[in-house]
């Protein structure tokens, strides 16, 4: 037996195949959680955060059904097991797909020994109104990706721009010593307006970003090219000076785009790009996004975290994955559903405590030492 697989105290299929919505052929993907070496958590060079390479995942497929080892066998198992105190981070953090993992059902459970079973006996430490905002701010995330993709599967810039599309020369006018000066004072104005977020936890951040956007939107500055603009006006830039600059600022993003259009093009996954060419935009993404905001709600307002979705909504799923609803039908549902998960009135704790998770990590992990000695 590997270390690896001797250390994980519970393992579990991911994705489709845990929300009751994969097909006979579908990736076979798992998530998993390990316990500490006394090397890992005393050595130097040994810290172990995170396993994700395929070839040493290759090890848990002896866990799997017959049926599922024989789809590995053609292709490759994937996903990810984390270390006890990593995946207790992500999980005090609301993450969705550490929640998900905590409230798998036994039957895609591949891998379970006595402390993974403490370990899920207290996964309701976790379930919080952090939920709020971390499944419905990954779902706002994935609609910021289909909408991206949507626009340039339909109108994407093919041809690199031109500085005279923009009304410059081919050489600005401008020294660009002087121009250089100007964005930095720009930019110092506005760093001095931007919250420094960096140590808050994922959710607290996705809350005050929505909020700040709001309030941006309320002022006419919810755009970058808005703040840039006060921000010039407020160093004292005059308006031929901030007319060149935005010129050059809009040919730049032009041709930062038409790179990442390119790249887009180069790279993007077979399957996704069969989606987006038969129905106009990434369908498996937007079932994804509404499979979370849908948990989301259910989370703050039932308190139970529904992963498998076969005797709940997979059929709608489903229908959303096969292009069953159109690209506008899907903009206009997930902003409806996120005003509605905003307002939702909760019944689960507002945080979950640092003391309790600190302790069930601590007593996991002696747990595990005591056992390997």
């Amino acid at each position: 037996m590997s270390e690896l697989r001797s250390r994980s105290i519970l393992v579990a299929l991911a994705g489709s195949r845990a929300h009751g919505m994969a097909g006979a052929n579908s990736d076979v993907d798992i998530l998993g959680v390990a316990l500490p070496t006394r090397t890992q958590i005393q050595g130097v060079f040994s810290a172990f955060e995170q396993e994700n390479r395929p070839e040493k995942l290759a090890v848990f497929a002896q866990d799997l059904a017959p049926a599922l080892q024989s789809v590995v066998a053609d292709s490759k198992l994937e996903g990810t097991v984390y270390s006890l105190a990593k995946l207790l981070r992500l999980a005090w953090a609301g993450n969705p797909n550490i929640l998900e993992f905590l409230y798998t059902r036994d039957s895609e459970r591949v891998r379970l020994t006595s402390m993974g079973e403490r370990l899920i006996e207290a996964r309701g430490l976790f379930v919080s109104e952090k939920c709020r905002h971390t499944f419905g701010g990954y779902a706002a995330s994935q609609l910021q990706r289909i909408e991206l993709h949507h626009r340039w599967h339909h109108a994407g810039p093919k041809v690199a721009p031109s500085r005279a599309a923009f009304g410059l020369p081919e050489r600005t006018l401008v020294p660009r010593d002087h121009l250089q000066a100007a964005e930095a004072a720009i930019q110092k104005q506005l760093d001095t307006w931007a919250p420094d977020w960096t140590d808050l936890e994922p959710a607290l951040r996705i809350q005050l970003r929505e909020e700040l956007a709001s309030t941006l939107a309320e002022w006419n500055l919810a755009s970058d090219e808005a703040r840039w603009k006060a921000a010039a006006r407020w160093v004292g830039l005059d308006d031929n000076l901030m007319a060149v600059m935005q010129a050059e600022r809009s040919w730049r993003h032009a041709r930062g785009e038409h790179k990442r259009y390119q790249s887009w093009l180069k790279n993007r996954n077979p399957k996704r790009a069969a989606l987006e060419a038969e129905h106009g935009y990434d369908t498996k993404h937007g079932a994804h996004l509404v499979r979370l905001l849908r948990m989301g709600m259910e989370i703050v307002s039932t308190g139970k975290v529904r992963v498998w979705r076969g005797d709940v909504d997979a059929e709608e799923l489903l229908f959303i994955k096969g292009g069953g609803w159109s690209f506008e039908q899907l903009r206009d549902w997930t902003q409806s559903a996120k005003g509605e998960l905003a307002k939702m009135k909760s019944v689960v704790p507002k945080g979950v405590d640092k003391t309790q998770v600190d302790a069930l990590c601590v007593a996991l992990t002696q747990a595990g030492l005591e056992q390997t000695g």
